[in-house]
């Protein structure tokens, strides 16, 4: 069953700004990455999703609920987290988190002090004294708090430290494991890897591509170093139409893209010392789409 779903959502800014005929299915349980460099669409379709502006063409659809016509009854299910959260300066931590209960009319109770608990915050401290990171935790625990069935996080761990984003990372698999729905919007190639069972990419507003992260991995491309014997066996290999990133003496970098198998049955007939991988993330299949434009 999906529980997040856009059909030919469609919302223009300009001609190369907002989304177009996005159609996303985010089936429950699942954890959807979407990454895209800024001025993709990412937050267009994230505040379609939450019914904050309507689509100029095509739907989008909370648990089947019209994510604007619906809103209010679609939000009772969500647990949301902006990339950018406008708190009152003035107040404290402990007494943001009392406004988002009031708001909701609802107690987070004994799960509110467990997450504040795991990410180590004080709600006792004044806005205006947090520090990024701290800030980024309190939306987090604003976000989570309630125990929601689905979870729409926009850049979620900017700003915290390395041991933060594994605790984040660890809390989206128990999620995941209790059966909740996200979408994650987020440029940390790392963490989608870590915590997505499918991902999207966003150019321009378009979806280039909806595939599963073992998927995306084995197509995407690597770059390997080769250490022949001696420069002659390097030169030689050159002629088998691998993708030249680097040469230095004997060392060859080459390129590969899907499969290596084609590498390997060419590099047993040389005399090869070493092999290297260079690169082995999802940046490098997010890379294939975006060419050299890195933001």
């Amino acid at each position: 069953m999906a529980e997040i779903v856009t059909k030919n959502l469609t919302k223009r800014y300009g001609e190369r700004k907002g989304v177009f005929d996005l159609n996303i299915e985010i089936a429950r349980g699942e954890a959807f990455g979407l990454i895209g460099p800024n001025g993709a669409g990412k937050t267009t379709l994230i505040r379609n999703l939450l019914g904050f502006i309507s689509p100029d063409s095509g739907q989008c659809f909370i648990r089947n609920l019209n994510s604007f016509r619906e809103a209010k009854e679609a939000h009772r299910a969500l647990g949301y987290m902006p990339g950018e959260t406008a708190f009152f300066e003035s107040i404290k931590g402990s007494e943001y988190l009392q406004f988002c209960e009031e708001l909701r009319k609802s107690k987070a109770g004994k799960r509110k002090e467990e997450l504040l608990e795991r990410f180590e915050l004080n709600p006792g401290v004044k806005v205006r004294h947090m520090s990024k990171g701290m800030k980024q935790k309190l939306g987090l625990v604003a976000a989570m708090m309630f125990d929601p069935e689905i979870y729409i996080l926009d850049e979620p761990t900017s700003g915290l430290d390395p041991l933060m984003q594994q605790r984040f990372v660890e809390l989206v698999l128990e999620e995941k494991r209790k059966g909740k729905t996200l979408l994650i919007s987020s440029h940390s190639f790392d963490e989608i890897e870590k915590t997505c069972d499918r991902i999207g990419i966003l150019k321009e507003g378009r979806l280039m591509t909806d595939q599963g992260v073992s998927q995306l991995q084995k197509s995407r491309r690597r770059v390997y170093s080769l250490d022949f014997e001696d420069e002659k066996s390097a030169s030689d290999f050159l002629k088998e139409g691998f993708e030249l990133v680097q040469q230095s003496g004997s060392r060859l970098d080459i390129a590969v893209t899907g499969s290596v198998k084609p590498l390997v049955d060419k590099l047993a007939r040389y005399p090869v010392n070493g092999l290297d991988v260079l690169t082995h993330s999802l940046e490098d299949a997010f890379m294939t789409y975006y060419g050299e434009e890195r933001q």
